[in-house]
């Protein structure tokens, strides 16, 4: 088998339904399989996975092991010749695998590769290419300058450039290699767990890279929450990783504590709830040649709503407007891109994923996103 792609879950059952099915049509022509591994969701997700997916590897833990040890858990069952660790609020284009495929295999001594990933408003995450943490960036971050810490002088767009750091969203690799660095480091719970393994595979002797060509939407934010809770795991993160790989440096590492000590202070006592980004779309409309979906979505909508083809892209930039996105007509390839080329314009995306009674998106990366029935 070629591919394994794995899916942690955790309370996200309608993001979840959306990426099985993206993966699917991405592995339409790919000797691969897809395995979900469950973190004991109180919602219906493995009930969700069981119904209307039962080709899928589904395995379910009776508790949160947390993100190292569920995906450890899940690669050691992986039958692919390579693995994609992959975020259960995330979608893939249809030719993301085949792009990965491509490239990793011209590539010597390569390691793990990620891609451009965008939000749910059409903006680039900057974490998807990330310089290594050192001390002293790590200093200049909690400090409030963070430039050095993402990979800036890669473009967006690369072709393939070498970068230290990738994000646990999306991450494609050899699983010899996944072994042969010992996985994810299970002393990580949540955070700081992709930072330690690109270190890992680095430290192996191997380079990462960042493919920019192909795209992956990730919410961020869907299966976590910024509470107290996500503040300790967060710069607890930070500590394990220094305390395993800079431990040469007392001073620097004491110096560093101290800074995370005192961020948590700040980020727990001084924050306050942002306030939500406020979008009022004027008008909806939906791509789409199916009418049925559009008289559903009709009735499930507050505001106007028409139908629209591909070809209403080519000559304008509208503004404030929710644009709904039948996958069954448009591929995700150019979903995303349309979201980027209408980004930041006061409008609002989402998408109806394949054969779907509803609609999926997320405007602010620090909240549950949105789920519309119809």
């Amino acid at each position: 088998m070629k591919l394994s792609v794995v899916i942690l879950n955790y309370n996200v059952q309608y993001f979840l339904e959306q990426c099985i099915k993206s993966v699917q049509r991405a592995t339409k022509n790919i000797d691969a399989e897809i395995i979900v591994i469950d973190n004991n969701s109180s919602d219906k997700s493995c009930e969700l996975v069981k119904k209307n997916f039962p080709e899928v590897v589904l395995i379910e833990n009776k508790k949160n092991l947390g993100f190292s040890k569920a995906n450890n858990q899940a690669v050691a069952i992986a039958k692919g010749e390579y693995v994609c660790i992959l975020n259960p609020d995330t979608a893939v284009t249809e030719n993301t695998f085949l792009e990965c495929l491509n490239f990793i295999v011209d590539k010597e001594n390569i390691g793990a590769l990620g891609t451009f990933l965008l939000d749910g408003t059409g903006n680039f995450l900057p974490e998807s290419k990330r310089n290594l943490p050192t001390p002293s960036i790590s200093l200049l971050k909690l400090l409030g300058f963070g430039k050095k810490y993402y990979a800036t002088r890669v473009p967006k767009k690369s072709k393939g450039s070498q970068i230290p750091v990738l994000v646990g969203a999306f991450m494609f690799l050899k699983k010899s290699i996944y072994n042969e660095v010992g996985g994810f480091d299970e002393d990580y719970f949540m955070y700081g767990e992709d930072i330690d393994f690109s270190y890992k595979i680095e430290k192996a002797g191997y380079k990462n890279y960042y493919l920019g060509t192909t795209s992956v939407l990730h919410y961020k934010g869907e299966s976590t929450s910024r509470d107290a809770a996500y503040l300790k795991r967060f710069y607890g993160a930070m500590e394990i990783f220094y305390n395993k790989h800079y431990s040469n440096s007392k001073i620097l590492t004491r110096l560093v504590k101290l800074l995370v000590f005192l961020a948590k202070l700040y980020k727990g006592v001084f924050s306050v709830k942002r306030t939500k980004r406020k979008n009022n779309p004027e008008k909806a409309i939906l791509l789409t040649e199916n009418f049925s979906l559009l008289k559903k979505l009709s009735n499930a909508l507050d505001i106007p709503l028409t139908s629209g083809s591909k070809s209403m892209f080519q000559d304008s930039l509208l503004s404030n407007t929710l644009f709904v996105f039948d996958v069954n007509y448009m591929p995700y390839y150019q979903i995303f891109s349309v979201m980027e080329q209408l980004k930041n314009r006061n409008n609002v995306f989402r998408i109806c994923p394949p054969n779907s009674n509803f609609i999926i998106g997320s405007d602010q990366s620090d909240e549950k996103g949105t789920v519309i029935f119809f």
